[in-house]
């Protein structure tokens, strides 16, 4: 019997990647021979992330649609979406692969395409509560779709739905630490409140703000903050934590290399709205407030956040009104043990264990079938 051969396509973005690559390491978990391809988009961030991760990718010429879907650039997108489309056939007919697998992003409409119309077994996982218009387009041509939320059918065909959740970093759960041994790595006081402040690699701008405009707030509370600034605007914050100077209870950072130990310390998180955030948030049953970004197709933040907040599992700030609500309702809410325990309970009742696991299993059950 010959090896498992499965291609898996997307990306554009961390949210997409992250997916993949546990997908992939899952399918490698249960079955060591499985050879897998990534078809990835030229000069976008999974040409990096991928070989990073020891697998093999090839780059398409392909581009995502420009809003409003009339703009004129499109036409040039469609051309190139056509070449990627006839390249990617060229790709499956010498890798012969037995499932094609899309996690949303420029490269995996193509892909998939491509892959149905040859009549290979296409899995869609969608990370978001609100379809992105590539898994949109693809779902009535998928086998199976692999969603993280309830109420998926407005998307995709009923009966081809598998409720798995996201895959996440289950390791973030495993951490050995106890809270008083994790919040004194930050240097704090293990008896006070503590917020973690998180806005991704990059960073988030309304985040940061919110917390430079509530300096003397902060600095007169009895709360500790975690502030991971993101790489992007560490040199401005810095300049202007040395003109108001940084208060002893705020501890700031670009970037957060042991994120176990900071979820560990913190009794409320905050965050963006995006699928991965969210998934972790659930699976470590933390209390969070949620800030979606306004700045991503379909809105999908705010329904992904709104999936909790309906449950009473997390609340929501709009981004227009971060810098005067956030750090004043955060403080709050800290403060407020009751609601903390009920934003925590709900939110680790809607957690998934083991989504890559799962999906790596409904893609071996497609190659049988």
């Amino acid at each position: 019997m010959k090896n498992p051969r499965i291609i898996i396509s997307g990306g554009g973005t961390g949210g997409h990647i992250f997916p993949a690559v546990s997908i992939a390491n899952a399918l490698k978990k249960l079955q060591p021979e499985t050879e897998i391809l990534f078809v990835g988009a030229k000069d976008r961030m999974e040409m990096q992330r991928v070989p990073q991760a020891g697998y093999k990718i090839v780059g398409l010429p392909v581009k995502g649609l420009i809003r409003p879907l009339w703009n004129p650039k499109n036409i040039g997108i469609l051309i190139d979406f056509l070449k990627s489309k006839w390249q990617v056939k060229k790709i499956i007919k010498e890798f012969k692969p037995d499932v094609a697998v899309g996690v949303g992003g420029y490269a995996s409409a193509a892909t998939l395409n491509a892959a149905y119309d040859m009549g290979i077994p296409c899995l869609i996982q969608e990370q978001n509560s609100f379809a992105g218009l590539t898994n949109k387009t693809l779902a009535r041509k998928a086998s199976k779709s692999c969603v993280a939320y309830e109420g998926m059918e407005r998307f995709f065909p009923a009966d081809r739905i598998l409720l798995t959740g996201n895959p996440v970093r289950q390791n973030l759960a495993d951490t050995l630490l106890s809270k008083e041994e994790a919040v004194a790595e930050f240097r704090f006081t293990p008896n006070k409140p503590v917020i973690l402040l998180i806005g991704g690699s990059l960073g988030a701008r309304t985040l940061n703000s919110s917390i430079l405009k509530s300096l003397e707030l902060i600095r007169n509370s009895n709360i500790q903050f975690i502030w991971q600034t993101g790489s992007y605007y560490k040199e401005n914050i810095t300049q202007e934590l040395e003109r108001y100077g940084t208060p002893r209870n705020l501890y700031v950072t670009d970037f957060i290399r042991g994120m176990d130990k900071a979820y560990k310390a913190a009794d409320l998180v905050i965050s963006r709205a995006g699928a991965s955030s969210i998934s972790e948030l659930c699976l470590l049953g933390k209390a969070s407030i949620l800030v979606p970004s306004p700045n991503v197709a379909e809105d999908h933040q705010t329904h992904n956040a709104m999936a909790l907040v309906n449950k009473n599992a997390a609340l929501i700030v709009k981004d227009a009104e971060a810098e005067e609500k956030l750090i004043p309702l955060a403080i709050k809410t800290v403060t407020d043990t009751t609601l903390l325990h009920t934003l925590s309970e709900n939110a680790l009742a809607m957690a998934f264990r083991d989504s890559d696991i799962k999906i790596a299993e409904e893609i071996f059950n497609l190659i049988k079938n």
